[in-house]
């Protein structure tokens, strides 16, 4: 691979606006070098719009292309295994959207390919790259808390029902759970550093999407927990909580720190503020991938760690339906 690294994004998607082409016009370490969407001409205008040099004339071609060091696999999730497992074949590096992919199956398929291929693989929870979630991984494992007992965390989001919304077809990988409950999952899963198992959830369903759901997990270290996502909250929420046997470590906007965040630890009954500046949590996403693509760090994400969320995401899903079904 050349440096800068070349980025190809699969999609012409609001988010890499904010995920891949803001940032890496911020850093030497990376160009984006051409995209590709389903209707060309929109390929093309998103590439006037953003400065893109090259249009691909469907995502065969982006994933073929020489001037691609690494896709961006930013496709609704119904799309992620059939072009993530197509790039890594094509011999290149990826960044796919969370949710990684439609199910554990595809997952597992995915960083098999990987590992066959042996190039990079990483899931894009952007949140988990910022240093709020790497000082509470420290706080944590230091054990300041002492042992923990419960966790909770919930990430809400109104998304309007419109024609083509992505999130609202169950076809493409949609729904609560998949866009926003993937967060405070891998979260707990992330601070407690264990896999739990799903003592229950419930949602509520609308076409075939879970528009809000609730699930009480139990992890083999001794914590309980409790995750809620809702795409039809009258306003933004996210925010996750540990409590341990000596205090509590609390998180307000976990999921966006750079948009405002508050960060405080409590042990033995005394209270501090943690410090949350840093850059942006896309920021901080390329930066890794950065050192993953150059050998200076393993990936945070991807491999073992996709599949396992993929796992616990269809335990919930599979938890919501009635057991003669």
């Amino acid at each position: 691979m050349t440096k800068p690294f070349r980025i190809g994004l699969l999609g012409a998607s609001r988010i890499a606006r904010s995920a891949v082409i803001a940032p890496a016009r911020e850093t030497a370490d990376f160009v984006v070098t051409a995209v590709a969407a389903r209707d060309p001409a929109r390929a093309r205008a998103y590439a006037d719009e953003h400065r893109i040099a090259a249009v691909a004339e469907d995502y065969g071609a982006l994933i073929a292309r020489d001037d691609v060091d690494v896709v961006y696999n930013a496709l609704p999730p119904a799309g992620h295994a059939l072009w993530t497992i197509a790039a890594l074949e094509a011999g290149k590096a990826l960044l796919c959207e969370k949710p990684f992919a439609c199910d554990a199956a595809e997952a597992r398929a995915m960083t098999e390919t990987a590992a066959r291929c042996g190039l990079p693989l990483l899931e894009a929870f952007h949140y988990r790259f910022h240093v709020v979630v790497r000082r509470a991984e420290t706080v944590v494992r230091a054990g300041r808390l002492g042992a923990l007992q419960t966790a909770a965390a919930e990430f809400h989001v109104p998304i309007p029902k419109a024609p083509g919304e992505l999130r609202w077809l169950a076809d493409q990988g949609g729904g609560a759970m998949m866009d926003l409950g993937c967060y405070p999952l891998h979260a707990l899963r992330i601070l407690t550093g264990a896999e739990p198992a799903i003592a229950s959830a419930a949602g509520v369903f609308e076409d075939g999407v879970d528009t809000v759901m609730r699930a009480e997990l139990v992890f083999p270290i001794g914590v309980s927990a409790a995750i809620a996502c809702s795409m039809t909250a009258e306003a933004p929420s996210a925010w996750l909580r540990l409590q341990g046997e000596r205090g509590q470590l609390e998180i307000v906007n976990f999921v966006a720190p750079q948009r405002g965040c508050r960060f405080t630890v409590t042990v033995d009954g005394e209270t501090a503020a943690e410090p949350t500046e840093g850059p942006t949590t896309y920021a901080a996403q390329l930066r890794h991938l950065r050192d993953v693509l150059t050998g200076e760090a393993p990936p945070l994400t991807g491999g073992s760690d996709a599949v396992a969320n993929m796992t616990a995401i269809d335990a919930i899903y599979a938890a919501t339906r009635p057991r003669d079904a």
